[in-house]
């Protein structure tokens, strides 16, 4: 009897990673549900044959359930187009968890993944938080496939949190969380116990550091990471000291949708699936009912494709006069896109054209973000990052996001906050 209760157990644990992982998220009232559905209408709209595919929609539309089938069509097929040499960790990761939502092979791009996580290496014990924000998207895209290979880069990326002393990050936090809760479930029967001890060790400082920015009115951080925090919270073995009153975030969170305050694809992408009782451990439980071959047919409030003969021309300013910052310029230089283009292929097209114009990104909870421009990096201990401004009003959208307008004038400026 020892022996069936023991292999039951174990039979158990090895069946953990098959049923969803979701506990402990609270519910919208029915009365106001239309407030979610209004939001989840507004970021479906977002959704344009021009516009940059962005992954984290397609996961929100999924997980939460499609209105516009047509839109999500169009996501599943440019991401499957995408080229994976193009994209970041993060973004690679986010295009295999938006593609085994919607039921696809990710086979090729998830070995790609693979190996590059298999490269990464944290830059320091003092490494922005940034920088563990695209290699917890991997693990987590990875572990939902299979856990197993990649268990020992989760114990390098679980010792390297444990010993970052860089300031905290609530979207990095929360998403670390998340990966490190998909390890922790589906570490296989007869492994090392040090590894669930390491996991339940490095999850209990994250879930105490996200629950320390929780505050009174229940808003996590910021209203913009509350999304991704409430994952985090709601699946986490962890729980924290100080109790979690989800029923009051949520609360704060429908009053901030009634005011208007989320509006950006981006935002309503990480707060949506909280809002619908999911979290990113749920995709690969999302059931696919549509025909999985079937092309996307354009509805009519999409962007038709730009042709050849309509371009834009957009001048593209960067702007360092930081002192104590090597290598002060300000260099100017005009360029010619496809119009509709978001402003990522306008610094592309800046950096072909001049090679004084290079940049780098790094995936973020709001999509890409530009992290150094001509060598010249974003510092948290310096309060130091890459602003971008059309005219002289800041962008509130990411350079995946906005769509310039012809002979508008953009400013990458290096700024201090």
């Amino acid at each position: 009897m020892a022996w069936f209760i023991l292999h039951l157990l174990t039979l158990l644990w090895s069946m953990a990673g098959t049923t969803s992982y979701t506990r402990n998220l609270c519910s919208v009232p029915s009365a106001q549900q239309s407030l979610v559905n209004g939001i989840q209408e507004l970021m479906e709209s977002s959704v344009s044959n021009s516009a940059f595919p962005n992954p984290s929609v397609l996961i929100a539309m999924n997980l939460a359930g499609a209105q516009d089938l047509e839109a999500q069509k169009l996501l599943v097929y440019k991401l499957l187009a995408s080229d994976s040499s193009d994209l970041t960790i993060g973004q690679l990761a986010l295009t295999v968890m938006a593609l085994t939502s919607s039921c696809r092979d990710t086979r090729e791009k998830a070995e790609i993944l693979q190996s590059q996580l298999e490269k990464w290496a944290p830059s320091g014990l003092n490494a922005p938080a940034s920088s563990f924000y695209g290699p917890s998207l991997a693990i987590m895209a990875l572990c939902q496939k299979n856990a197993e290979p990649i268990l020992p880069i989760a114990v390098r990326f679980a010792k390297s949190l444990l010993v970052n002393i860089a300031p905290f990050s609530v979207d990095t936090g929360a998403m670390a969380t998340l990966a490190l809760t998909c390890m922790f479930n589906k570490i296989p029967v007869g492994s090392e116990e040090g590894y669930k001890t390491l996991f339940r060790q490095v999850l209990k400082d994250l879930v105490e550091n996200i629950s320390m920015r929780i505050q009174d009115n229940g808003i996590i951080g910021d209203i913009y990471s509350t999304g991704l925090a409430m994952q985090a919270l709601s699946v986490t073995p962890e729980q924290p000291n100080k109790v979690w009153n989800c029923k009051k975030t949520m609360e704060a969170v429908l009053s901030e949708i009634k005011m208007g305050n989320f509006h950006n694809p981006m935002s309503i992408a990480q707060i949506l699936p909280s809002l619908k009782g999911k979290t990113y451990l749920d995709v690969p439980h999302v059931s696919c009912n549509s025909d999985p071959e079937a092309q996307p047919t354009l509805p009519s409030h999409l962007s038709p494709v730009p042709t050849a003969a309509s371009n834009i021309t957009v001048r593209y300013t960067i702007n360092n006069q930081l002192r104590g910052v090597e290598l002060l310029f300000n260099v100017t230089i005009d360029v010619s896109v496809k119009s509709g283009s978001v402003l990522l292929v306008v610094l592309e097209e800046a950096q072909r054209k001049n090679h004084m114009f290079r940049f780098e990104t790094t995936m973020t909870s709001w999509g890409l973000f530009v992290s150094s421009i001509n060598n010249i990096a974003e510092n948290v201990n310096h309060k130091t990052y890459w602003q971008f401004l059309s005219g002289q009003t800041p962008l509130i959208e990411g350079v995946a996001d906005y769509i310039p307008f012809n002979h508008e004038h953009i400013t990458a400026n290096f700024t201090q906050y």
